[in-house]
């Protein structure tokens, strides 16, 4: 029988990490619904980013369980959308199954994966056949099989990756919109590629699932670190840039930083580089490399100046008036913040179609806020289950108003009731948004079909009312008065409509105007939200 320890588990934890997020481009393109949202692929590759951070700083000679509870909390706070969310509580779930194990076999990973089962089928309310939680469903029943026949440890793991691409090549017979597409699940195939790459790392085998690999990248994009290491030093400039050149010398450029300051780093290969440095001038810095090769993206702070404005902000933050109830909300684009503010909203956390904000941002955002109770408006149906987890894990009264677009959260916060309970607050607000109707309209990102089985190709203009695509256009005027008569407008009182950050002012009062032509009794709030990727995002009621 095999044998592996502590540490090459950890270390081929470590390894399907790295493919998986090698690979996330490709697990992405699997997302059927055509709008630009954030991504399977990239979701889940971010929560296994965040456990390996967790397990990269536990101390020399960690036992199993600092091991296991590193996993667990690096996978819960790292957890971005629902698949980042259903992917933290399968490891959650294999991490405490194999809780007592004295050794990894047969035995224990049937243990570690029927107890993830239970797990994970708990986290999700309403489990959909063909998803990542049948993957998970069916590896397990592999694992118990292998421990019946008792197949050794290598054996063992072989047969669940084979079940587990099995799985991923049959959930299109589970759901239809998959076999329309031409697809497989994603976070099935992400949940599959992760216990291949694991398996492949530990046993020293090839990965088995290239057969699988559906619209890869030719080659990977270059990841830029973004570097925020301002404080602690004594020059007054922090300095990061791009450096495209074919002839500069990493060691050279690195000696040659060192007499301009500290912080120096000098990172890549010809012919991209990335380079920080704290220095009091930048004019020398920018000039070595110029004559070198190409710069750009280029960012000089004023540390000192940083510094100022942050203890300011920090005094400010410490001096805010006590609340009983504080709120915090989920919300891309800055006009949609401030509205946010101005109703109330203590802390906006940056995010929404286009970046799913982790368990963590969430968690970090509620203790901000200088409240006895916090209340969390996620404001995407992909947040939920992430502001969910994050209210469990705060440290004073949370709860969660599962709204799903930021105008519901305009309406939810009218139903605040002062010197009310949480669960009071809760109800209520919940109960204000119940007849919102919301809509928004963006571009096509690939052909698919809208709700009415009419096609839908890349480029053209879509809306959407309340996550069902009921409208396709040329036009985001044609597609907006489309949709409000989906919304039945005619019979609402109000419409709250954003504009987005590349929808001029100019298209906005025409469509506003067009707007209150067409129905004339709706009273309409017109803002701009200047949220990305959605020229407009809308609400009747």
């Amino acid at each position: 029988m095999s044998e592996f320890n502590g540490n090459q588990i950890v270390n081929a934890i470590a390894a399907a990490s790295k493919t998986l997020t090698a690979r996330r481009e490709e697990i992405n393109r699997l997302n059927v619904f055509p709008v630009p949202d954030g991504d399977t692929g990239t979701n889940m590759s971010l929560t296994l980013e965040s456990v390996i951070e967790n397990l990269a700083g536990l101390p020399i000679g960690a036992d199993g369980a600092a091991r296991r509870k590193a996993i667990t909390t690096g996978a819960l706070m790292g957890a971005r959308g629902n698949s980042g969310v259903i992917t933290s509580q399968i490891l959650r779930g294999l991490c405490e199954g194999s809780e007592g194990a004295q050794e990894f076999n047969a035995a224990s990973l049937d243990a570690a994966f029927s107890h993830a089962v239970e797990v994970a089928f708990k986290a999700v309310r309403k489990p959909v056949k063909g998803t990542i939680l049948t993957v998970l469903e069916d590896a397990a029943a592999a694992a118990k099989y292998a421990r019946k026949k008792k197949m050794d440890t290598e054996e063992a793991l072989d047969h669940i990756v084979r079940e587990a691409y099995a799985s991923v090549q049959r959930t299109p017979d589970f759901l239809p919109v998959l076999k329309e597409n031409g697809v497989v699940d994603a976070g099935g195939f992400g949940l599959a590629i992760l216990m291949d790459a694991f398996t492949a790392a530990i046993t020293g085998r090839e990965a088995m699932g290239d057969e699988l690999a559906i619209g890869r990248n030719a080659a990977p994009k270059v990841e830029i670190e973004q570097i925020n290491d301002w404080e602690g030093s004594k020059y007054r400039y922090c300095n990061e840039f791009l450096v495209d050149s074919d002839t500069l010398d990493a060691n050279e450029a690195l000696d040659f930083l060192a007499t301009m300051g500290d912080c120096e780093l000098c990172v890549g290969s010809n012919p991209k580089f990335k380079v920080h440095v704290h220095s009091n001038t930048p004019d020398k810095v920018l000039a070595y490399f110029l004559e070198r090769g190409q710069i750009s993206e280029v960012f000089i702070h004023n540390m000192q100046l940083q510094s100022a404005d942050r203890s300011a902000k920090l005094a400010e933050e410490k001096a805010a008036e006590h609340k009983e109830l504080g709120f915090v909300a989920v919300a891309a684009g800055s006009g949609n913040a401030k509205i946010l503010e101005s109703l109330g909203v203590d802390v906006v956390v940056s995010g929404g179609q286009t970046m799913n904000p982790s368990t963590k941002d969430l968690l970090e955002a509620v203790e901000k806020v200088n409240a006895d109770k916090v209340i969390i408006l996620p404001n995407n149906s992909n947040i939920i289950m992430a502001a969910q987890s994050a209210a469990g894990l705060a440290s004073m009264e949370c709860g969660v108003v599962p709204t799903k677009s930021v105008p519901a959260a305009f309406s939810a916060l009218f139903g605040v009731v002062e010197g009310g309970s949480l669960d009071e607050n809760i109800e209520s607000m919940t109960a204000a948004f119940e007849d919102v109707k919301t809509g928004e309209v963006t571009t096509a990102i690939k052909n698919s079909k809208d709700a009415h089985d009419n096609p839908i190709a890349e480029g053209d203009v879509i809306g959407i009312a309340d996550g069902s695509i009921e409208s396709v256009g040329s036009s985001v005027q044609q597609v907006v008065l489309d949709l409000l008569e989906t919304m039945e407008a005619e019979d609402a009182d109000s419409l709250t409509i954003l504009a987005g950050e590349d929808f001029t002012d100019d298209d906005f009062d025409a469509l506003v105007s067009l707007i209150g032509e067409q129905f004339e009794d709706l009273e309409i709030d017109a803002q701009r939200g200047e949220q990305p990727l959605y020229p407009i995002i809308m609400s009747v009621e």
